[in-house]
């Protein structure tokens, strides 16, 4: 059988259009690769640079914090703190839980005198020059037993004063108060059920969830150049101040003219 003829009304104008954009295109990429000068070795040099770097400031930061770990334990068990502080590595950094009812009094935010030797302890190694890029998040937790007084309504504003006399504690042991960060989670966050599977209340698993956790991590890149802004800038203020009382104090042991 012979073909069907081809029907006039079948146009086939648009090939040659899309053949002159296609052909463009090409023109156009060659002509971005002709003024293109590529410096293969240094781009390579350059990119295995940075993988070093960084895989290097991870490394670091692990071995800071395994390091921190290791020297807290060392300080909690020769103040025979062990039974009411726990040290623990997680994904993030070190996580130190201090037991509610041995650091606070019942239902107050107030120190109790025997937990500021431990607390003071723990500040001087955060202080520690390779620590001066960390994070600290303090964090206030409780049980799921109710409060309500004058001070304190509710668990919330319990747990969160709790996580922020501590951070006043470590800022008036000289920790940039920039570092650091109070946050309350009330009953929120248990370690443990608060409750067995009858809902009975399990008294020692309460008392574990009120608690204090010290979150100690490195800062990322941005936090650690903000840091770095405040703190230059804090230098350069007390270098003015300490200026101006200088000049001032030259000026009124002048004698008069």
């Amino acid at each position: 059988m012979k073909p069907a003829p081809r029907q006039p009304d079948e146009v086939e104008d648009w090939l040659t259009t899309y053949a002159d954009a296609i052909t463009l295109l090409m023109a156009f990429f060659v002509m971005l690769l002709t003024f293109a000068e590529f410096d293969v070795p240094a781009y390579q040099e350059a990119a295995a640079a940075i993988a070093n770097n960084i895989g290097e400031g991870e490394n670091d930061a692990k071995s800071d914090s395994q390091t921190l770990k290791i020297d807290v334990e060392d300080v909690v068990f020769e103040m025979q703190a062990d039974q009411v502080v726990d040290v623990s590595l997680d994904k993030k950094g070190v996580v130190i839980d201090l037991a509610g009812g041995a650091f606070f009094k019942p239902g107050n935010a107030q120190l109790n005198e025997a937990a500021i030797p431990v607390l003071d302890k723990i500040s001087q190694m955060i202080k520690e020059e390779k620590f001066k890029l960390f994070n600290i998040e303090v964090e206030g937790h409780s049980d799921p037993s109710p409060i309500s007084n004058e001070m304190f309504p509710s668990n919330w504003e319990l747990s969160s004063a709790r996580a922020s006399t501590v951070v006043r504690f470590f800022g008036a042991n000289a920790i940039e108060f920039e570092r650091m960060k109070a946050v309350g989670f009330a009953e929120t966050r248990p370690k443990v059920p608060n409750f067995d599977q009858q809902g009975v209340p399990i008294p020692e698993n309460q008392q574990t969830n009120r608690r204090i956790s010290i979150r100690i991590y490195p800062m990322n890149i941005e936090e650690r150049q903000k840091f770095n802004v405040k703190v230059d800038l804090k230098s350069m203020l007390k270098d003015v101040e300490k200026n101006t009382d200088q000049t001032k104090s030259t000026e009124s042991t002048s004698p008069a003219q």
